[in-house]
């Protein structure tokens, strides 16, 4: 009985039919990048500066809220006490919240420079490397 109820189930489904190809193959190109644009570059590499800035000034404000909520600071005030004998030393006179997101501003400020710089720079020694050589051969392939 349950061959006969396979058999039926297996007539009712579609027919598969060897499929075509659709469409032409996969075409391989070759081609050489000679030329890279310099404000193209400058943009891109600006562009990752300004990310890299972000992720600077939101990171260390994270964790200086993350230290501030776990006392590492408090922690950090007792043992400088004990080692320098008086209980004076204050960790939060020298990094409250706002001097410590300003250094990061600062320091992600000269990173976003310095990030811009070196991308305009890769670019025109780049183009001046590819008159030279005749640039870097690339392979791409049209897939569908």
């Amino acid at each position: 009985m349950s061959n006969a109820l396979a058999q039926k189930l297996k007539d009712k489904l579609p027919k598969s039919e060897p499929k075509a190809p659709k469409g032409p193959e996969a075409k391989q190109v070759r081609l050489k990048l000679v030329y890279v644009d310099f404000m193209s570059a400058l943009k891109m590499s600006f562009l990752l500066g300004l990310a890299q800035f972000i992720v600077v000034v939101v990171g260390t404000l994270l964790l200086y809220l993350v230290f501030v909520q776990t006392g590492i600071f408090e922690t950090a005030n007792s043992v400088a006490g004990e080692v320098l004998g008086s209980n004076s030393f204050d960790i939060n006179s020298i990094a409250s919240i706002g001097k410590t997101v300003g250094a990061a501003a600062a320091v992600g400020v000269v990173n976003l420079i310095v990030i811009t710089v070196m991308g305009a720079i890769c670019a025109v020694l780049y183009n001046a490397a590819a008159k030279i050589t005749g640039g870097l051969s690339v392979g791409f392939t049209n897939q569908q």
